[in-house]
């Protein structure tokens, strides 16, 4: 019940704060950076010569006064490609293909879209209240100067039959007053203002604000995803790991 009533606080506070704070729609351009080899085990190491050390993509978030949708830059990349015998090709690969997410704050609830086997689910779930500190830090991120905000995230990782393993996630985030709060990539929306970057274990994944344009959206710019089977977040967990038994194992992360 305490949860209920800090989230709805939230919510209902959102129209005061709008008029404190900044710009309240536009879209932001994220560029996310992910450390390939990070996570590569050591009895794995010969891997590192056949995958990039890093992958990058591009997001973008478009957002209004209660509304906001983040979803992927498609676009096609070539990559070169090893194999174990010395040999190797390129290859095209579409890039940004993946999920979109959709906050509507007025009602404190989530729509995600998300791929799994060739069918497209949407997943249903509400807004999560981060647990952040915020440190006396400041940098500037696309012209606009950020204070810094942070915590520790504990997540089980499952990988086939093994035991599932425990592992924490250090997140630190930047966020500006100077646009509207509530606002960020992923679910990283909980903070007094818009997140422009996220770092995730010291740079094992990076999330950058590149560009940001505060204007009036375009028709249909921001819309709720459609074209899915409506689920719940433990509905899809469910469908997620009976796929991974189907396929011999594989990895599945979860919040704890």
């Amino acid at each position: 019940m305490k949860k209920i009533i800090l989230l709805l606080g939230v919510i209902v506070s959102l129209a005061a704060a709008n008029i404190v704070f900044g710009q309240t729609s536009g879209v932001i351009d994220y560029e996310v950076k992910i450390n390939m080899h990070r996570n590569i085990p050591p009895e794995r190491e010969s891997m590192k010569t056949m995958i990039p050390e890093f992958r990058t993509m591009k997001q973008q978030l478009f957002f209004n006064t209660e509304e906001s949708l983040y979803k992927p830059v498609i676009e096609d990349e070539e990559e070169s490609v090893t194999s174990s015998g010395g040999g190797g090709m390129r290859v095209m690969i579409r890039m940004g293909a993946g999920s979109e997410l959709y906050l509507d704050q007025s009602t404190g609830k989530t729509l995600s879209k998300q791929e799994l086997m060739g069918k497209n689910y949407l997943i249903e779930d509400s807004v999560k209240m981060s647990p952040w500190k915020f440190g006396t830090q400041t940098k500037t991120i696309a012209n606009y100067e950020c204070s810094m905000a942070y915590y520790s995230q504990t997540d089980t990782i499952k990988i086939g039959d093994r035991e599932p393993q425990v592992r924490t996630q250090e997140i630190t985030a930047w966020y500006t007053n100077k646009i509207r709060p509530f606002l960020g990539p992923e679910r990283f929306n909980s903070l007094p203002g818009a997140v422009l970057a996220i770092d995730i274990n010291n740079g094992e994944r990076v999330i950058v604000a590149r560009n940001i344009e505060l204007r009036e959206l375009k028709k249909n710019e921001l819309k709720a995803p459609s074209g899915g089977t409506k689920v719940t977040q433990a509905e899809f967990r469910l469908l997620m790991e009976e796929q991974m038994k189907q396929m011999g194992g594989g990895r599945m992360m979860w919040r704890n």
